[in-house]
């Protein structure tokens, strides 16, 4: 056998065995980046946990707060009762805000994972996908934090409305101008809430995009 004839056999195998290097290292970061972004929606399941509860607290003081616009300022023992169960619900409140911050930080820290990934992704289309998909989680994060900024303001808006409530010499004109500012703080809510269910809407498609660029086969996707 020639040395020409043996280079070539050298050459060939070492070729073919850099392609397959490339396809199990594109395949890793592929299944990499799949983990990481299923790591940020389990990091995001107490986030989940606290809408239901409260929903349910904010329906609570809503009927306290028409119980006492019901009841008349010279009821003010029982106004006193029903602002305090408000406070109570109020506290409640933020603790599940506080649960929420905690879990869509730790979803943030998830997400760092996934932008490292996204760096060593090479195929251009399964990188645009990525790209995009990540700056839309960031978009995401941006207005979370903006949404429960405004609503801490509303809780502790709303706190100061009970504690006025239980002042049985408060006018009726400082509750209104309260209640009236009250109301703009929680549009602030709303608009933000809605912006942010629209930025998850957008990033579970453009995940699943992602996932069908990459070749992942997954059942519902």
């Amino acid at each position: 056998m020639s040395i020409g004839r043996i280079n070539r056999i050298i050459f060939s195998v070492f070729a073919i065995s850099c392609l397959l290097t490339g396809c199990v290292s594109k395949e890793k970061t592929t299944e990499r980046m799949y983990q990481a972004l299923e790591n940020v929606v389990e990091a995001e399941k107490l986030f989940e946990e606290q809408q239901e509860p409260l929903v349910e607290l904010e329906k609570q003081e809503k009927e306290i707060y028409n119980k006492i616009m019901a009841l008349g300022m010279k009821q003010h023992d029982e106004i006193v009762k029903l602002s305090d169960e408000a406070l109570s619900i109020i506290n409640k409140r933020r603790e599940h805000l506080q649960k929420e911050i905690d879990s869509i930080n730790a979803s943030k820290t998830e997400f760092k994972q996934a932008e490292e990934i996204n760096n060593e992704i090479n195929d251009h289309d399964q990188k645009k996908k990525a790209s995009e998909l990540l700056e839309i989680m960031r978009n995401r994060y941006k207005v979370h934090s903006q949404l429960t900024k405004e609503y801490s303001n509303a809780l502790d808006s709303d706190k100061e409305l009970y504690l006025m409530l239980k002042n049985e010499s408060v006018s009726y004109e400082k509750l209104e101008d309260h209640v009236t500012n009250l109301n703009t703080i929680y549009k602030k809510v709303y608009d933000k809430n809605e912006e942010f269910n629209e930025l998850t809407a957008q990033y579970n498609k453009k995940k699943l995009e992602f996932y069908r660029e990459a070749g992942l086969k997954l059942e519902n996707a």
